[in-house]
């Protein structure tokens, strides 16, 4: 393929006017840590979502971690995850000193399958293991099986903590994910729905896990760091209740945040307006695995999977030769378990979740963020069109 000099990124944050006049807000108003701006993001999320409580941090990661602390997981303590995901998904629980325990993805979802979850809680009760809970991620933003694995939690006496990073701002009929089960956690990284650079925020019901969040995610001080600078009270008379964490968001990151979360809706419904055209485009091409059209999903990620035994090439140089054509890639994700550091500690090794493993090998994340462009998208359809014709396997006839 010809190197085009129009290079489509993979993703790209949707910043406008506003956003740069927040950030000149809070830079003139002579505050730039945690303060008012990120006091309103907090209250404005919460009344978007219809959460019990919102605490925003520094990033989702961050934000998971506090989440299982407060939850008082530690040595001994297992938490089901899946395989098929990022890694800040299992290496929270083992900030903790407790184990994640992978699940395999299910034969038709990107998410962890709710049949092979109850399998595995029989199991480890029966092992006489420490289960204290469920991690579920929504990959790509398909909240599939949530209501499923709420049930297992409940039956089961399990906290349920999503992982939401990639599902903001779907609602479902009990509303918004994240919101209704133990506590839901999401992302705002640069290439999500809507954004603060690095950022999260932790929706949680319970006000006692709330307030140990707040305190942990700032040293472990029993004043909020506002309180503490613009009240009469000396700023320094405060007290250390715990030995906590640097995880608080900034007030640069949050009056960001206030302005994205005003365009949150339109933004997921851009992306969505995207995957419609690329289902369009792309659906003739048989040596495409494509996924379901689905209303209740944020479409973070538009994955698609590769048949590659219709093609004289593999995924890799599939996506190879979309980056010569001058078109950005991804791939999400390598399962945890092919990762030297839980294989090593787990005595795990390739083959124990098939599933996983297989779309790993096919697997391509196209181009997909607010601002692209009808063309852009037509662009990258017409490549991958280009080089399934170059590299398709012919099928011969038989000489009978």
């Amino acid at each position: 393929m010809n190197q085009n000099t129009d290079f489509i990124p993979f993703a790209l944050p949707s910043i406008e006017k506003e956003e740069e006049e927040a950030v000149l807000r809070v830079l003139r108003s002579g505050w730039l840590t945690t303060g008012k701006e990120t006091l309103a993001f907090e209250k404005e999320f919460a009344s978007y979502t219809g959460a019990s409580h919102a605490l925003a941090v520094n990033s989702a990661t961050a934000g998971l971690h506090l989440t299982m602390e407060a939850m008082g997981i530690g040595p001994g303590d297992v938490v089901i995850v899946p395989t098929y995901t990022f890694t800040a998904t299992a290496e929270v629980i083992r900030y903790c000193g407790a184990d994640p325990w992978f699940v395999d993805m299910g034969e038709t979802s990107w998410n962890m399958d709710p049949q092979k979850v109850s399998d595995t809680i029989a199991s480890l009760k029966k092992k006489g293991r420490s289960l204290k809970g469920i991690m579920p991620v929504h990959i790509g933003g398909d909240p599939e099986f949530l209501k499923d694995l709420h049930s297992l939690a409940v039956q089961n006496e399990l906290f349920l903590v999503e992982d939401a990073a990639h599902c903001f701002p779907v609602e479902t009929e009990q509303g918004y994910v994240g919101t209704y089960t133990d506590a839901g956690v999401y992302s705002f990284y640069a290439n999500k729905t809507i954004t603060t650079g690095e950022g999260g925020m932790i929706a949680v019901k319970n006000p006692e896990l709330a307030r140990r969040m707040e305190i942990m995610r700032l040293h472990g001080i029993d004043r909020p760091a506002w309180d503490r600078y613009t009240s009469q009270k000396a700023s320094w008379e405060y007290d250390i209740v715990a030995p906590g964490f640097k995880y608080n968001m900034t007030d640069i990151s949050a009056a960001i945040g206030r302005v994205q979360l005003s365009k949150a809706k339109d933004l997921m419904h851009k992306r969505q307006r995207l995957v419609a055209s690329y289902l369009e485009a792309l659906s003739d091409l048989d040596f495409l695995e494509l996924p379901l059209w689905k209303n209740e999903h944020a479409w973070h990620l538009f994955l698609i999977k590769i048949k590659t035994e219709k093609l004289s090439i593999g995924r890799n140089r599939f996506i190879e030769e979309l980056q010569e054509a001058g078109i950005g890639t991804s791939v999400h994700y390598k399962p945890l378990h092919m990762m030297s550091y839980y294989k090593e500690r787990y005595n795990l090794s390739n083959g124990n979740f098939p599933l996983a493993e297989n779309a790993f090998q096919r697997v391509i994340s196209l181009p997909l963020f607010p601002d692209m462009s009808e063309e852009q998208l037509q662009r990258v359809c017409h490549t991958i069109k280009s080089i399934g014709a170059v590299h398709r396997i012919r099928e011969t006839a038989g000489c009978g």
